[in-house]
């Protein structure tokens, strides 16, 4: 008599799979959901630091800083606005350029500021105000150069 063996898993096999694959998910989506925000985060910064140059221009001629004049077009992770200026610069040379993250940006970015502050020497420092998101905020979405 021949014998016929069944193929096929078993339910605890099948069981097993399952929570295997569970548990990597549970691992890998706030690890790229991390990558996500760290990368809009220096996008955002990379985006802004675009503008420094027109500043540095206007501001050695004494010049308004203006969106128009900076070349200010919003960004699709931000708040902003043609209508709102991003900059501002101090009768003393001082100054700023700064927008607070929204749009399409990762939900946790919400309400992030980040700046570009010029002293009067000239000299510029990108600075994160992370007051509005701290609670879900880690310090390794920092942006490399940048403090809070």
């Amino acid at each position: 008599m021949l014998m016929t063996k069944n193929a096929g898993f078993t339910l605890i096999e099948l069981m097993i799979v399952v929570a295997i694959i569970g548990i990597l998910a549970a691992i890998a989506v706030p690890t790229y959901q991390g990558y996500v925000i760290k990368t809009q985060t220096n996008l955002a910064v990379g985006e802004l630091s675009a503008y420094i140059a027109p500043f540095e221009e206007l501001a050695g001629s004494g010049g308004g800083v203006t969106n128009s004049d900076i070349g200010y077009s919003p960004s699709n992770l931000t708040d902003g606005e043609q209508a709102i200026n991003i900059g501002m610069l101090n009768p003393d040379g001082s100054g700023q350029l700064q927008v607070t993250l929204g749009g399409t940006a990762h939900p946790k970015l919400t309400g992030l500021i980040l700046r570009f502050n010029r002293d009067a020497a000239g000299r510029w420092e990108c600075v994160v105000d992370n007051t509005a998101i701290a609670a879900s905020w880690k310090s390794s979405y920092l942006p490399t150069g940048c403090r809070l």
